[in-house]
């Protein structure tokens, strides 16, 4: 029998997507950023995290959805993502974080297939949790190259 990994579970819009809890390394309350000039969309700008600037990013500008005001819900989750010149930490803002949890499956379904240019590679695989469906994201894919062109772009 397949080993459940555990996911941290965030809510974006009405939709639920996961992360790898190993690539969580804190979840914080909404806090000032720093703005940063001529900067990428989805990159918000820069939060002090114990000495260290970290990047944050709209995941809903990320995927390509409507912008939001923050909410009481409204939280940064810090990762660590592997990107072209290593490990790297972004933190990404998103409506609400649920729980850490194990999907109702050991075994992800892969993205769907569908003809045209969509590929869904930021999708490591389909989930579901009580009966919804929960997209579990490709962090390293999703932000490794994103970040790195919104912290050059900076």
């Amino acid at each position: 029998m397949a080993e459940h990994q555990q996911y941290v579970t965030l809510g974006v819009a009405e939709e639920i997507f996961a992360a790898p809890v190993e690539k969580v390394q804190e979840i914080l309350d909404m806090r000032p950023i720093a703005r940063l000039p001529q900067a990428p969309s989805n990159l918000l700008g820069m939060i002090d995290v114990r000495g260290q600037g970290v990047p944050v990013l709209d995941l809903r500008l990320t995927l390509g959805m409507e912008s939001r005001s923050d909410t009481e819900n409204t939280r940064i989750v810090v990762l660590s993502v592997d990107g072209a010149d290593g490990e790297r930490r972004l933190g990404l803002r998103t409506d609400r974080v649920f729980e850490v949890t194990i999907l109702d499956e050991a075994e992800l379904d892969p993205p769907p297939a569908i003809s045209g240019n969509w590929q869904g590679r930021c999708i490591a695989g389909i989930g579901r949790r009580n009966g919804r469906f929960v997209t579990v994201l490709d962090l390293d894919t999703l932000l490794g190259a994103t970040g790195a062109q919104a912290t050059q772009a900076a």
